[in-house]
Order: structure tokens, then C-alpha cells, then sequence
């Protein structure tokens, strides 16, 4: 039998900053703290023997068989040093006899990511930017769009959600929002009216099977004849393929996408002398009124040390309840 020591966290998937931090605030909770930069796997299953909870990143999917390797060296904990689950089958990490945890972050890092990004797409920021780049600094054929003038639709009102919905007030735009579960004070409407109504859809529902393609190409079809789509929640919130068609014969006027479809392997990678798979990436990427980042829209000072802390507190709490399991 495993001996598990609850003191002892062990960490996977940890880059060089969050591994400082974690260095930093476990002593200050009494944790010891096993540090890999390498993502849970079969190959490294027993770095976490002896540890009932253990916290992994976001960048990369764990196997079943990784889930069920866990159980077998006595996990029964995973903290996932994200929101959203949907890299970690978590029924099936419930029948390996683990529970599985999120984190929660400051809100604002992705809500004032996600107005950057939406005030560059109604700018013409990429064009306009690579021109500056090779010395041409005439104006841009087209002029840009004030935020006061037009109307954003916001799908998903949960943490995020709100944050973006109290940024965009300021801005003096008109303000939609779709949720099954409405929570912010805001004029809610069907899925379909939101999308026939706004210049510009932003994107912060959760990724679960109901949510897959969320925007299809029926629904894109719905929007307006130049509406924008920004997504900093999920990638595959959008049916990439419908995007790059709706994107190219002009039905939509641009989108700012911080997560993709297929992102896995590709971001958070130097792929300068790597060939890129994923046709539509590059397809995008080649569109004058794209904006592309690399999932990077949570990541500010304040919330990966908000991650970090709480995913050491979510163990410590999960041990606190489970101190004669």
C-alpha cells in the first residue's frame, strides 16, 4: 500500500514562472511541493506516488489511461490549474475514484485582453500595424469603427463574462447577452436574436458538448453582414472550417481569436522552423481582418499567482475534508 503524505502536492506541466511561485507560496501553507515542467503521464505517473492531490495545467489532455494510472499510485485529487475541464474527462476520473477540481482567477486579465482585442478588430490594428512595419504610414481605405455606435453581443455572463459586460459600459455601446443561466444585470436575449443584432459577438461560454460549435455555419449565417467574433473562451466554441468560409466571401468583417480549434501542439510551441499542420490556422492567419494570439489571454502577474495559490488551497481543502478517506 502507498503511503501518502498530505503535505505533498505533486505538480505537473509547471512552466518556469509558475514553478518560482509555487516555490514561494507553499511553504507559506505547509506544502511540499514536487515540480515537473512535463505534463501527467503514464511515462511520469510516479512522481505522484505518495501524493493523494496533484495539480496540472490546461496545455495538454490527459489520457484515461494516464487517470487510471493516477488512482492505481493513490491520487485522489486533481486540481487543474484552469477553468474549464474540458482536457480532463472528469467522469471518467470519477470512476478511477478521483475528483477533480478548477481554479478560479482574476476575471480581468481575460476581459481586458478580450477589449484589446475587440477594439483592435474594429480598428483595422493588423493591417494597419504591418504597414507601420515596412514604412508605409498612409491612412487605411477603411475607416474604423467607434464602440459607441455599435452593438456587442456577449455569450457567456459567468465571471468573465460580467467583467467584459462591465468594461463595455464605459464605452457607451449598446450591450446584449445570452446565458442559461442569466446573472449579470443586462438586457438578455435569445441565441439567434443576440447574433441577428450585433456588430460584435464575444465569446465566454464554457466548452462542454451542448457548446461544441456553438457557432456553426448556420448560425454565422445568422449574423450580420460584417459582424466581428471574438473568442478568448474555448476554440471549439466555433466550427473553424464555417469561420474561415464566412471570413473569406466576406459575409463577416474580421474576428479576434485567442483560442483555435486544434491549438493543442501548436501553441505555447516555437514553431519557427516547425511545418504547421493546421490548415486553418495558417488560412487565417493570411486574412488582412484575422487577429491571432497564442492563448494568452489569462496570463498577467495577477492571475497565475491566483491560479497557483488556489490550486495549493483547492488540495488543502480537499485533504481537509477527506482526512479519515
Amino acid at each position: 500500500m502507498t503511503y501518502s503524505d498530505p503535505s505533498r502536492i505533486t505538480i505537473y506541466g509547471c512552466g518556469p514562472d509558475e514553478a518560482g511561485l509555487f516555490r514561494e507560496l507553499a511553504p507559506c501553507f505547509g506544502v511540499t511541493p514536487t515540480i515537473t515542467d512535463a505534463p501527467v503521464s503514464e511515462a511520469n505517473i510516479q512522481l505522484a506516488s505518495g501524493s493523494r492531490c496533484i495539480s496540472v495545467g490546461h496545455k495538454t489532455p490527459i489520457a484515461n489511461a494516464t487517470l487510471l494510472a493516477l488512482g492505481q499510485v493513490g491520487v485522489k485529487y486533481i486540481s487543474t490549474r484552469s477553468i474549464g475541464y474540458n482536457h480532463i474527462d472528469v467522469e471518467y476520473a470519477a470512476e478511477a475514484g478521483i475528483s477533480v477540481g478548477n481554479v478560479v482567477y482574476s476575471p480581468d486579465s481575460v476581459a481586458d485582453y478580450t477589449l484589446m482585442m475587440m477594439l483592435m478588430a474594429v480598428r483595422d490594428a493588423k493591417s494597419i500595424i504591418r504597414r507601420a512595419d515596412i514604412h508605409d504610414y498612409r491612412l487605411s481605405e477603411a475607416r474604423g469603427k467607434e464602440l459607441r455606435d455599435l452593438t456587442v453581443g456577449v455569450i457567456g455572463t459567468g465571471r468573465i463574462g460580467a467583467a467584459v459586460i462591465d468594461r463595455l459600459r464605459g464605452f457607451g455601446c449598446r450591450i446584449l447577452a445570452h446565458d442559461n443561466h442569466p446573472k449579470a444585470a443586462v438586457d438578455y436575449v435569445p441565441l439567434d436574436d443576440l447574433l441577428r443584432r450585433s456588430d460584435i459577438v464575444t465569446l465566454h461560454a464554457p466548452l462542454y458538448a451542448e457548446t461544441r460549435h456553438l457557432l456553426n455555419r448556420q448560425r454565422m449565417e445568422q449574423m450580420k453582414p460584417g459582424a466581428y467574433i471574438v473568442n478568448t473562451g474555448r476554440g471549439a466554441l466555433i466550427d473553424t472550417d464555417a469561420l474561415v468560409s464566412a471570413l473569406v466571401s466576406g459575409r463577416l468583417g474580421g474576428a479576434a481569436l485567442d483560442v483555435l480549434e486544434g491549438e493543442e501542439d501548436i501553441f505555447y510551441a516555437d514553431c519557427r522552423s516547425t511545418p504547421i499542420e493546421s490548415k486553418a490556422l495558417l488560412r487565417l492567419q493570411e486574412l488582412p481582418n484575422v487577429l491571432i494570439s497564442p492563448h494568452t489571454a489569462y496570463y498577467t502577474d495577477r492571475a497565475l499567482s491566483d491560479t497557483v495559490e488556489n490550486s495549493i488551497i483547492n488540495c488543502l481543502k480537499f485533504e481537509g475534508g477527506n482526512q479519515h478517506g
